[in-house]
């Protein structure tokens, strides 16, 4: 009767507690934070304290930014077990590639003690920026301009044309602003050089569509190239929203001629060296245009001029609807002969036959080999570490922007080569020779030792 007595005073107490007595109390997490030294590397620690020995700490982090699912990177910082450890980090940038300025980082730590309490911390963010200069910010609409040199004046300027280059995507193009996008201008092409990693020398500005970022080297002395600059990278990040997928690609053409026809006609150079190609007969085909431009200047030039053309060609002539449509098509996942043809009725071949027509070129040159025709390829999800970049080729005037990837120059696959038939049979030959005397001097030498064996042996 007693056991029976206490069993249910026992039950009766337990139940008038509150839960929390007995569950296990999780880790403290504090001192966390980050520091960077940009553009090298970033640091997290953390001093983390718990009831009983830490056996495990894992810090999770990223940066936001568009992928094909939730990506989450992990590191594993050494330690020495305890009921109290300082935890840190590095995020070397060096290694996994440099973000862009303006990224926006996110981590936290997730904690296990000797117990198998499991303990997971605030997650924190920061903006990966230096803090060399002193960032001023004028907010507009969807655009975010960040700069450090300059009046208000000189920011006005430039956040118009900004302004005045969504207008136009959306007008003519049919590309609108889905979320706020950054724009970071540096004073000169120098300190843009200095604040990301592995970029070529004639870098003059970058689109990162995927983080809604773009960054600009533009003094005040360039205002005009600044203000043409603007536009087109905001036009890659507006396209790079439209078309983002992990299943599909947009050709350089299409991606390069939507953002040099979002700044308006073509300058007068460019103009007349588009026009030479139309009279001289020496247009590169689109199919070409696909991949990465040349990096001969000439040839980059007349790249991009043509793919403005093209672009121009396709909305002024089917309206910006069907150019939405085509995009849509890309995101898709199908091939952009695929793309074109269910939009417009013809592909990549019968796209040039069209313009060449329309702006009163010689047809054109029909190769005698099939086109190899590409197919799409599914590219699982990495961890976001950076952005990517076009590029363009750098003049004594001005210093050209760069977009989402990096061109390569194009190359001929090299010709295999060999020496000459009778030489190697005449090799081939001498060697059979060799190896035949070298096989008589070795049957003659094991029977003269054979005959004086047996010569040993009658005497």
């Amino acid at each position: 009767m007693r056991i029976k007595t206490l069993s249910l005073l026992l039950i009766t107490v337990s139940l008038l507690l509150p839960t929390s007595a007995f569950a296990a109390s999780p880790a403290d997490v504090t001192n966390d934070r980050v520091t960077f030294d940009f553009p090298i590397s970033a640091t997290f620690s953390a001093t983390i304290t718990a009831n009983a020995e830490i056996r495990s700490i894992v810090l999770e982090y990223g940066n936001e930014q568009q992928t094909c699912g939730d990506v989450v990177a992990k590191a594993f910082p050494q330690f020495t077990p305890g009921a109290r450890v300082d935890a840190e980090w590095v995020w070397e940038m060096r290694q996994s590639g440099s973000l862009p300025p303006g990224a926006k980082l996110w981590w936290r730590w997730r904690v296990t003690d000797i117990n198998g309490v499991e303990t997971v911390s605030e997650t924190k963010t920061a903006t990966w920026l230096d803090d060399d200069h002193n960032w001023k910010t004028l907010d507009e609409g969807l655009i975010n301009f960040h700069w450090y040199q300059g009046d208000e004046a000189f920011a006005r300027d430039l956040m118009n044309a900004a302004q005045n280059g969504l207008k136009f995507n959306e007008t003519e193009s049919g590309l609108t602003a889905e979320s706020p996008i950054d724009i970071y201008i540096y004073g000169n092409t120098n300190d843009l050089k200095d604040a990301i990693l592995y970029e070529p020398s004639w870098t003059g500005g970058q689109a990162f569509p995927d983080q809604d970022i773009v960054i600009l080297g533009i003094s005040q002395t360039d205002l005009d190239w600044g203000r043409n600059s603007i536009v087109h990278e905001l036009t890659h990040v507006l396209v790079g929203h439209l078309t983002f997928s992990c299943l599909g690609d947009v050709p350089t053409w299409l991606n390069e001629g939507l953002a040099v026809y979002s700044e308006g006609e073509l300058d007068p150079a460019s103009q007349q060296q588009l026009d030479e190609a139309i009279q001289n007969d020496t247009l590169l085909s689109i199919r070409s245009l696909s991949a990465g431009f040349s990096e001969v200047s000439d040839k980059a030039y007349l790249s991009y001029s043509q793919s403005f053309s093209v672009v121009k060609f396709l909305v002024e002539t089917y309206g910006q609807e069907k150019m939405t449509a085509l995009l849509t098509s890309l995101r898709d996942g199908v091939t952009i002969d695929e793309a074109l043809t269910n939009t417009y009725g013809f592909n990549v071949e019968g796209l040039e036959d069209e313009w060449r027509a329309g702006i009163g070129a010689k047809p054109r040159a029909v190769s005698a080999q099939p086109t190899a025709q590409p197919t799409a390829t599914f590219v699982p999800t990495i961890v976001p570490v950076s952005g990517f970049q076009f590029s363009q080729i750098t003049t004594s005037t001005a210093i050209p922007t760069s977009s989402f990837g990096t061109q390569q120059p194009t190359t001929e696959a090299p010709q295999p080569s060999g020496p000459p038939l009778w030489l190697t049979l005449s090799l081939l030959g001498m060697c059979c020779v060799f190896l035949l005397l070298i096989g008589v001097v070795v049957l003659g030498l094991i029977a003269r030792r054979g005959n004086q064996q047996q010569g040993g042996n009658h005497g």
